[in-house]
């Protein structure tokens, strides 16, 4: 006889499966397979960064797709991979670097950059690790970084083409500057936020007159690199103005006033604007409309520069401002000061206010390239399987801007690019220059600065698989099956792998878009470490185990709402791993030693039991819903059905159905322990790719006779089978455990022992009916407890009985006997008592037309239902008072 051990210990068991399932290959795609090809391609995680609840949602959906699909025959290649994250790697080597009072200047580039790869070669370790726990099925024999060589010529590759398509361009340009990391930001790294600020009010005296014209702004200091004011060419406040200028107070300059009717809306402030070039993005295409100068008064840090007047040179942006202010009043030019609610954009890595600074930059030509992206989706080549999102993907391709692509880091792919010393020419080429392209010269230098990380991630489909090579996996694995990620990287990343895939292979990067849920806490509050509500996967594996955490997170996983995370529930799945392995114990217990079980034909179903017959019909709707809500996406559905068919129909009533069958032995104990084993055997691949760890420990114990695979990772998905399916078997059993139910739900209620034996009148609408519950007599007596059994059409009550609908039939328990009915009448009356009492008051309360008015409305509506409940048990109460006195 098999035994399992009693007790399910998910640690032993996880760490030994891992390792097998990597050594024996069951993860590896074939590239000479006929079988059709299936395809998911990581989302990179940060190659710094550790496993949160986010990436173990990814993982487990992904593996859930990814091990259904090799289940049904495909050719599955999920192809794992970390990003060189730039900016946020930069961050953390440097922060560790200050530790020991060590800058990246220090280093050198050189140095600094080798240190990085010191670095993602220590935490590439710990993030795949982790991953391994969660259960991944990805090839590890493919895994890419995107910097590995293949990538880096794949980025050279791409830019380049796009360089020579007119596609890619540099130019001098205002862009989001952070000073706290030093570096350009793409329109999507900037993070607005409403802050509390002013308006400020200054007076710049109209030059050669005593006028003076008030302009409004939010950032004082920068006026020192004022090149114009602006005010509309309708309003009748200034149109004499128009043509001169103003002497800009504090740097001894004068400045044009000039009509835009673009920048300015007279009704805002004084209807006169300070125009800076430099610093300020409407104001910069303002000084494109008039050819005005561009100052930029601030460097890097965002301290004040050589460019602005000397007495503010090396001053802090806003310590800047206070001295702006205080100098403006002082020669009486500040007229006034007024509170202002400010959307400033912040650096999403530093939380730092983003600096608008002019600076020469590479950006792509978006428009030619978004124009196909839009239409793979229009003609459906790509689906969203929310069409919520493809509205927000068609939105933002649609308004689209140049994308700035240069970033002023170390770590990352350098620009492709050589400048000329001799001639200024700029050559650009996939292998390092010996030439300048333009004149000739030797005197070459790289740009130094990288790309921003989303354009190596956005090769990612096709790079991964070797491409610009023409590969056996480019051809057979792309384009590939699910692109499966997070809707906050929509605009990041999969539109930009959208646009480079119909690029660069003239075809899109994949068939289909999920984008999953944000992971909340069970209040729907963001996990953060400052609210104390973080959930981390890794410690709640090592507690309930990697199957409860994804079976939990498949569960609870709805497209369109927040997944709202608990412990409670993480305690019920891992309880559910307890139940299948409790039930797999009790089926293995009652298996003769050295039986072996080959799966239920068609053919066997004729000489099968209602109960028997029962459950294959249940198994059989299962593999349909299961299968067609993966097909569909719906993980949660998913988990519902196979949840539902383990414990509520196999563990909670066949196993228990078939217990009297098995004491009593001979065939039919033979029969209905070979359809034990077949339900399980189906049911455990169900449950697979939800929770592969114990469904691989039990799977490779039961002693099946046509085990066709060592392992469920490459067994065959369950099929359906027509002759399986008896709705008649069905009808007549769901009636029957309607009927136990009703008994037993009657027992609790009137507080009579589960061994104690009862009577029962069953009346149904029909002798059909009537005749199954003859037939059922067994069941009843073996589950509810009951010893006579009493049957009839449309039977009127009994004195003194308890009454329950079951189905299509009635059912009455008679109490004498069973309970002492004038203590039971006592115990109810004293009860209704009470209940009265509460009636009253919570009557009193909402007849008070003082406590209507005042009361929050969440407080009248709670005393309402409580009222309601109220009523509600003193009618039961009541009822079963009359029934007891007869």
């Amino acid at each position: 006889m098999i035994e399992l051990p009693k007790a399910y210990e998910h640690l032993e068991i996880e760490k030994r499966w891992y390792p097998i399932w990597e050594k024996e290959g069951y993860f590896a795609a074939s590239g000479d397979s006929d079988a059709p090809p299936y395809t998911i391609v990581i989302p990179p995680p940060n190659v710094t960064g550790s496993l949160h609840m986010g990436h173990a949602l990814m993982l487990t959906l992904e593996d859930v797709l990814v091990r259904w699909r090799r289940m049904q025959g495909y050719n599955t290649l999920w192809l794992p991979g970390t990003d060189h994250a730039g900016i946020a790697t930069q961050m953390v080597v440097e922060r560790e670097l200050a530790k020991d009072g060590v800058s990246r200047f220090d280093l050198g580039r050189e140095d600094f950059i080798a240190k990085v790869w010191e670095w993602k070669k220590h935490y590439h370790a710990r993030i795949t690790t982790q991953m391994k726990v969660m259960g991944v099925s990805v090839d590890w024999s493919r895994e890419r970084f995107t910097m590995d060589d293949g990538l880096s010529r794949a980025v050279r590759k791409v830019f380049v083409d796009l360089y020579n398509d007119g596609l890619i361009y540099r130019e001098k340009r205002l862009v989001n500057w952070s000073p706290g990391i030093h570096t350009v930001l793409s329109d999507l790294e900037v993070e607005y936020k409403d802050i509390d600020s002013s308006l400020w009010h200054m007076a710049y005296p109209v030059t050669g007159s005593d006028e003076k014209l008030v302009v409004a702004t939010t950032r004082p200091e920068t006026m020192l690199g004022d090149t114009a004011v602006a005010v509309h060419p309708d309003d009748p406040r200034y149109q004499h103005l128009i043509g001169k200028t103003v002497d800009l107070p504090l740097t001894g300059r004068q400045i044009p006033i000039v009509a835009d009717a673009i920048l300015v809306d007279m009704e805002f402030g004084t209807g006169a604007v300070k125009v800076t070039p430099a610093h300020d993005f409407n104001d910069f295409e303002v000084g494109k409309r008039h050819d005005l100068e561009l100052i930029n008064i601030f460097d890097r840090d965002a301290r004040v520069n050589g460019n602005a007047p000397e007495a503010y040179r090396g001053l802090d942006r806003y310590d800047a401002r206070k001295k702006v202010v205080a100098d403006l009043e002082a020669l009486g030019l500040m007229v006034e000061i007024k509170p202002h609610k400010l959307n400033l954009g912040h650096c999403q890595r530093t939380g730092v206010p983003v600096e608008p600074h002019l600076s020469d930059q590479w950006y792509v030509k978006i428009e030619p390239l978004a124009k196909p992206a839009i239409e793979a989706v229009e003609d459906g080549r790509t689906v969203f399987t929310s069409k919520e999102w493809e509205k927000v993907y068609f939105q933002w391709m649609r308004n689209i801007r140049d994308w700035c692509i240069s970033r002023q880091l170390w770590w990352g792919h350098q620009i492709p690019a050589w400048f000329c010393d001799d001639c200024d020419h700029i050559t650009v080429a996939t292998e390092d220059p010996t030439r300048c392209a333009g004149c000739g010269g030797t005197s070459l230098h790289q740009d130094e600065d990288v790309l921003d990380t989303w354009f190596s991630s956005g090769l990612w489909p096709f790079s991964t698989l070797g491409w610009p090579d023409d590969t056996v996996d480019l051809k057979k694995f792309y384009p590939t099956s699910v692109m499966e990620t997070g809707f906050d990287i929509i605009f990041f990343w999969v539109a930009r792998m959208m646009m480079f895939g119909m690029y660069a292979m003239g075809d899109v990067p994949f068939k289909t878009i999920y984008m999953h849920p944000m992971v909340r806490d069970d209040k729907g509050q963001k996990m953060s470490k400052t609210k104390n509500n973080v959930i981390d996967p890794l410690v709640e594996t090592e507690v309930h185990g990697a199957d409860a955490l994804r079976f939990t997170l498949t569960a609870l996983t709805t497209q369109g709402h927040d997944l709202k995370l608990s412990k409670d529930r993480l305690q019920g799945y891992r309880a559910f791993a307890n139940k299948i392995w409790n039930a797999t114990r009790f089926v293995l217990m009652n298996l003769p030693d050295g039986e072996t079980f080959s799966r239920l034909s068609d053919a066997d179903v004729a000489g099968l039991s209602l109960a028997d017959r029962w459950v294959l019909h249940k198994l059989d709707a299962a593999v349909e819903e299961v299968t067609n809500a993966l097909e569909a996406y719906d993980f949660q559905a998913a988990t519902t059905a196979v949840h539902a068919f383990f414990w509520g129909v196999y563990c909670d009533w066949y196993i228990e159905l078939t217990k009297s069958t098995l004491k009593d032995g001979g065939e039919a104990a033979a029969m209905t322990r070979r359809v034990l084993m077949h339900v399980l055997d189906q049911a455990l691949r169900l449950l697979h790719p939800f929770m592969p760890y114990i469904t691989e420990e039990i799977w490779t114990q039961l002693p099946l006779a046509d085990r066709a695979a060592p392992s469920l990772t490459i067994a065959a998905w369950p099929e359906q089978h027509a002759a399986f399916r008896d709705s008649h078997a069905q009808a007549l059993l769901d009636q029957v455990i309607d009927i136990i139910t009703a008994v037993r739900t009657v027992r609790g209620e009137n507080g009579i022992s589960p061994r104690a034996e009862v009577s029962l009148i069953v009346s149904g609408p029909d002798q059909a009916t009537i005749d199954l519950v003859r037939e059922s007599e067994g069941y009843l007596a073996h589950l509810a407890g009951v010893t006579a059994l009493e049957t009839g059409i449309e039977l009127p009550r009994p004195p003194k009985s308890a009454v329950a609908v079951a189905g299509a039939c009635t059912v009455y328990l008679p109490l004498e006997g069973l309970i002492d009915l004038g203590e039971e009448v006592a115990r109810l009356e004293k009860a209704v008592s009470k209940i009265d009492k509460e009636i009253a008051k919570l009557e009193g309360k909402l007849n008070n037309e003082r406590f209507i008015a005042n009361a929050p409305a969440e407080v009248v509506e709670e005393q309402r239902r409580r009222l309601d409940e109220a009523l509600t048990q003193r009618a039961t109460y009541q009822g079963s008072i009359d029934v007891l006195k007869g």
